[in-house]
Order: structure tokens, then sequence, then C-alpha cells
């Protein structure tokens, strides 16, 4: 239920709402879609929270690896004149590839190994490939 305070009317739905909640603000929805919608904005997690985030997701990677990970993926997202720059998701799924692979975070420092699970837009990718 919600109260409009102009009406001094509380409406109490018959139907449950349908709630979609989402993190992509790259993408132009309809006008009509989002008349209906009620936004909040979320802002982009900093590295400690960053860092919460990983350990749900990968709670058994090698602390070296996921700071080297993290500051470098922090570092990459500054990049000026990205198009895309790289997403919580992206940085989680990295983090998986570096594992899978053996990468270590010594290796980090002179490289970025599989540019293409972070950077999605083909040009940042050929801008920046190492």
């Amino acid at each position: 239920a919600f109260t409009i305070t102009e009406l001094d009317e509380t409406v109490t739905a018959t139907h449950r709402p349908l709630v979609i909640i989402t993190s992509n603000a790259e993408k132009e929805l309809p006008d009509a879609f989002l008349r209906r919608c009620v936004f909040h904005f979320i802002d982009f997690p900093d590295p400690e929270r960053m860092r919460q985030i990983i350990d749900v997701h990968h709670p058994d990677l090698s602390e070296t690896l996921v700071e080297a990970a993290a500051a470098r993926f922090f570092q990459l997202r500054q990049e000026r004149g990205l198009r895309k720059r790289p997403s919580t998701s992206e940085l989680v799924d990295w983090l998986a590839v570096l594992a899978h692979h053996g990468v270590k975070a010594d290796d980090l420092a002179a490289a970025m190994p599989f540019l293409g699970t972070l950077l999605k837009d083909e040009r940042d990718l050929q801008r920046l490939a190492i």
C-alpha cells in the first residue's frame, strides 16, 4: 500500500506490482515504459565494497590476486575515451578466468591478460590491447 498525500488517500493494490531491478543505464528504454518506472540510482561500488562483492563470488581466491586485479580494474575504468567501462560482473568474470588460467598477481603488473573479459566494445579492446 502507498499513500497519495495530495488526495489524503491510501491505495492498496489488488495485484502485487511487477518489480524489475537493473543496473543498465546504457540502453535507451521507451518513454512510455519509463513513465511507469520509479528510479533509484546506485553509486558504483568503491574499492572496499567491490572487495566484499568479490569475496562473495570468489571466497577462495588469493588476496594478492584479488588486490592486483581490482587495482588494474579501477585503473582501467579511469581510462579516458572508453565507450563502455568494465562493470562489476565483468570484474567477477575476469577474476574467474585469471584464476582458472593460473595467473598470478605479479603477472598483472606488466599486462592485462584476457582483456576481452573486461572490455566489451571492439574499439576499446583494439585501442588498449597490449
